[in-house]
């Protein structure tokens, strides 16, 4: 498998802007709200008015209720964690997104990201920032690249008094940290996404989940920070 790793003086010389020279992936991962979001709702038409379907590669690969060491390979295990599951959802992350990207030239590649629930009920906000670093550097080596922009959906205003989830607020913290100490980062806000009629019709006030049109608005948002990402 090859990827283009290109430069703005090769794009100047050809004359080809980064849109006409490869694509644009997209990698959408993560636990429960992430596996709610529906890519065809509003974050795939949202890239793609950007830089044209033919330009846009979208994959989507989520789990709800999991931590972040399914992702992290390289995770220490301590008490009853099972060994067989650290890393196997990042396996399963990659035996989707290889299919499609094989043969393509890539002209960006951006990690989207929502996930830290989990970890945040089971008190593991002080070793998540290292956790998800791992998982950046997993993917850039995987994929042959050297620059990966991310996006992180920050969690929702569900447990602020940390009730059910002692490192909720915490977690948030950790979430925001991580993307504002990278260029190649940035953060989503759900706070208002967890308000009103879910997909099943019932009512909610600051759930866990989001609303019907919370997830519809959070593809837009997720999408709109990935673009501003690579047009910087």
């Amino acid at each position: 498998m090859k990827f283009l790793i290109v430069t703005g003086l090769l794009f100047f010389a050809a004359g080809f802007t980064p849109a006409e020279e490869g694509k644009h992936l997209f990698i959408l991962s993560g636990q429960s709200n992430m596996a709610g979001l529906r890519p065809e709702e509003s974050f795939i038409p949202t890239v793609e008015k950007k830089y044209g379907k033919e330009h846009v590669i979208v994959v989507k690969n989520a789990k709800g209720g999991q931590p972040i060491r399914r992702w992290d390979k390289s995770w220490q295990a301590t008490g009853s964690q099972n060994t067989k599951q650290i890393g196997d959802l990042y396996d399963e992350l990659m035996k989707a997104v290889k299919p499609q990207i094989e043969g393509q030239n890539l002209s960006s590649v951006t990690f989207v990201w929502m996930q830290g629930e989990r970890d945040a009920r089971e008190g593991n906000a002080d070793l998540y920032e290292a956790s998800f670093q791992r998982l950046l550097e997993q993917l850039k080596a995987d994929l042959g690249i050297k620059e990966l922009n991310f996006v992180i959906g920050r969690l929702s205003d569900f447990d602020m008094e940390n009730k059910a989830y002692p490192h909720w607020t915490k977690m948030r913290e950790v979430l925001i940290s991580i993307a504002e100490k990278s260029e190649d980062g940035e953060w989503v806000d759900t706070d208002d996404l967890n308000d009103g009629k879910n997909r099943r019709g019932k009512e909610i006030k600051n759930d866990l989940h989001y609303s019907a049109d919370g997830y519809v608005t959070f593809g837009t948002r997720l999408a709109e920070k990935a673009i501003g990402l690579i047009e910087k």
